[in-house]
């Protein structure tokens, strides 16, 4: 049957080839059929030259990544880029948008590429788990030698079009809005010329005589930037092949390897990951024409950390900020903390200091809520205790023009509360960014039990335009992220008691891939905090009888410990170093305790400590999912992924869970919660779907 979706036109002797599969002309195989004809009915034509184009807003912006995992119908994509690249007439592919992936790997296989200015390219698969499998591993290489590639390839981020100009991939950058003219006036001037029909495959200079210490360098790099990770070393294998094998050894050896990483758990698990944090994007109960807010002017409350994190989000976007604190020294102090973090980014050639300026132009300082009266969105970012949260919203209540939105950046506390003192519960709504708030891309959006859809959906689009990752989440205590590692949190304290050394569960987490264990990550953020919150709390005799309580975090704390911000907390640290040293005055302080309490401490295995760990998110995150707090159980996973440090190769706790198998661990968390009753209630949902087979997902 014929494709529909690639057109052919003639146009003073240049044949036009155009793709038309919106909205992102992905290589589905009706396209990959459609250009099989259309190249091959251009061969035999009298045109003297064929541009290749996209109709859109983009050129072929990679493959149809729904089709992975599939039987894949004919044509075969190498067999397509075999009619591109062996055209008996110049081939030009004519740029805009992204060309990405398969894409441009097609650009690849014609004889010259030609973009507009604003175009940008890259081969962005390693992201997905996987590895260009359309020959990108070998012809970029060709093009522009194996170190630019392997940066290219293993980084999977995008080059504009003038940095690609200078690297090669691009032969010329052509007037913005002018593309296809451009394209067949630079087609005209190849075939004046007799210009040769440059097969990139062909190409060897800069792929021989290569240095191949390079690619154990590589290696050596990706295991650090990268760890644990398996698509960037197969990446390097495969630019490696480029440089030691024939052109089509190494295509055979690329063929291969993307075989192998198209099957493994890593690549489901990030292919996941992919989809999720576009899932969560959609609200179901939120209708799809809900107008949106105007948010020109932004309020921050508060100049500590976060408030000075949160308002540079807004700042870097072009949005000007007021923020306000109670006096002036503190506002003082934080801004000067906000011009350091730029000054650096400037050191290091992220953007200039005109543009260090532009942005700190964007802060008003103020002092009075009155410089509030004109925003259209205030963040509230002071000290994690309601009355205070209250008595600031209150206030912001009479401060605040009457259609402005009041979001407050609460990690746990009740958003309908702190909705209650004000008469617009429908325009409050939190917003949990995560630590540093420049820095983290997550952002948890708290749909209160009054938050208007209007708000909601403002607030999302906010989210996206400061360049977050917005999960809508309810209301309980800690939401959903900080819920969940209070469960997490628990166990690891519960294991100090019964064994284990802070580097013992540490290094077990460690090894499976997150980032840094609990306590490690407990002496990054500062034991202090939640020492005082409990404090505040009065714990631990505020808790039910019979319910478990380990105060070892509070004993440390009780000893100046705060971590590394006192040079000591669970572990050690040497002035100016930030690496934990296991330290023995904190094992004494854990074993003399464990006596105390009349504990008899044993040997417990990494197995255990990992599943204790993991499963402790993994039953939280199913009552979660049964409550309502989280829609799905993949926006559970977008929040650790993206907020947590959980590594994305294991796609999330919950989908973890389903990669282990829901039967086993529902076992696990009964045998659990035999020993420990008052630390595990298997959730009903994991019990239901661990019975009937069932995932989360």
């Amino acid at each position: 049957m014929m494709s529909h979706s690639v057109s052919y036109t003639k146009e003073d002797a240049i044949g036009i080839i155009t793709v038309t599969n919106p909205p992102v002309n992905a290589l589905s195989q009706h396209v990959r059929q459609g250009l099989s004809e259309r190249f091959a009915e251009a061969d035999k034509d009298n045109t003297i030259a064929t541009v290749l184009i996209c109709a859109g807003r983009t050129f072929i912006a990679g493959a149809d990544i729904t089709e992975f995992g599939k039987p894949l119908q004919p044509p075969n994509f190498l067999d397509t880029m075999e009619i591109i690249e062996n055209l008996s007439k110049p081939v030009v592919a004519a740029i805009h948008g992204t060309a990405l992936g398969g894409g441009l790997e097609t650009a690849l296989c014609c004889h010259y590429r030609v973009a507009l200015p604003s175009a940008r390219v890259g081969l962005p698969e390693v992201a997905l788990g996987l590895l260009p499998g359309g020959g990108g591993t070998q012809r970029l290489p060709r093009l522009i030698g194996p170190e630019a590639a392997l940066e290219v390839i293993t980084s999977g981020s995008p080059m504009q079009a003038g940095q690609a100009h200078r690297l090669g991939v691009i032969d010329e950058v052509v007037t913005e809005g002018d593309l296809l003219d451009g394209a067949k006036a630079f087609a005209r001037k190849l075939v004046a010329d007799g210009a040769a029909l440059k097969k990139v495959r062909d190409l060897s200079d800069k792929v021989t005589g290569v240095d191949l210490a390079i690619f154990d360098a590589a290696r050596k790099q990706a295991s650090k930037t990268r760890r644990g990770f398996e698509a960037p070393q197969r990446c390097i294998d495969c630019v490696e092949a480029a440089c030691t094998l024939p052109f089509d050894a190494g295509l055979a050896k690329e063929q291969e390897l993307f075989r192998q990483v198209l099957t493994s758990q890593q690549s489901a698990a990030q292919r996941h990951i992919f989809f999720a944090e576009r899932a969560a994007a959609k609200v179901s109960d939120m209708p799809k024409d809900t107008p949106t807010r105007a948010i020109q002017k932004v309020g921050i409350i508060g100049a500590g950390t976060m408030g000075g994190g949160i308002a540079m989000n807004f700042v870097n976007v072009g949005i000007p900020v007021t923020i306000l604190e109670t006096g002036q020294e503190f506002l003082d102090k934080g801004l000067a903390v906000v011009r350091a973090n730029y000054e650096r980014s400037a050191k290091r050639g992220r953007f200039t200091l005109e543009q260090v300026e532009e942005r700190m132009g964007l802060i008003t300082p103020a002092l009075d809520y009155a410089a509030l009266g004109e925003v259209d969105l205030v963040v509230e970012a002071v000290f994690e205790n309601m009355e205070v949260k209250k008595e600031v919203f209150a206030r912001l209540d009479t401060a605040t023009k009457p259609e402005c939105i009041l979001a407050t950046n609460t990690s746990t506390l009740n958003v309908d509360e702190i909705a209650s003192v004000t008469a617009r519960p429908g325009q409050v709504i939190g917003t949990h960014f995560f630590s540093p708030a420049n820095v983290m891309r997550l952002l948890e959006i708290v749909r209160g039990d009054k938050t208007s859809f209007e708000t909601l959906a403002t607030t999302q689009a906010v989210g996206k335009a400061i360049q977050k990752i917005g999960v809508v989440v309810g209301v309980c205590d800690g939401f959903v992220g900080n819920r969940m590692l209070h469960k997490y949190s628990a166990q690891a304290q519960y294991l100090l008691e019964e064994g284990s050394l802070p580097q013992d569960v540490d290094g077990a987490v460690y090894d499976l891939g997150l980032a840094m264990g609990p306590f490690a990550m407990g002496d990054l953020a500062g034991l202090d905090v939640g020492w005082r919150i409990r404090q505040g709390k009065g714990l631990p005799d505020s808790l039910p009888t019979g319910e478990r309580y380990c105060a070892i975090p509070d004993r440390i704390c009780e000893l100046g410990r705060y971590g590394q911000k006192t040079g000591a907390g669970y572990y050690t640290y040497a002035p100016g170093d930030r690496t934990p040293r296991p330290d023995p005055v904190i094992e004494e302080l854990i074993v003399n305790y464990a006596k105390e309490k009349g504990m008899t401490r044993r040997l417990v295995s990494r197995e255990e400590i990992v599943e204790r760990l993991m499963y402790a998110l993994v039953n939280e995150g199913a009552k979660i999912l049964e409550e309502g707090i989280a829609q799905r159980a993949s926006d559970i996973d977008v929040i650790y992924v993206y907020g947590y440090g959980f590594p994305a190769y294991l796609g999330g706790p919950m989908f973890y869970a389903d990669s282990v198998g829901l039967k086993a661990v529902y076992e696990r968390v009964c045998a659990f919660a035999e020993h420990d009753p008052s630390s595990w209630q298997p959730a009903p949902l994991l019990k239901k779907l661990a019975e009937e087979g069932g995932t989360f997902h």
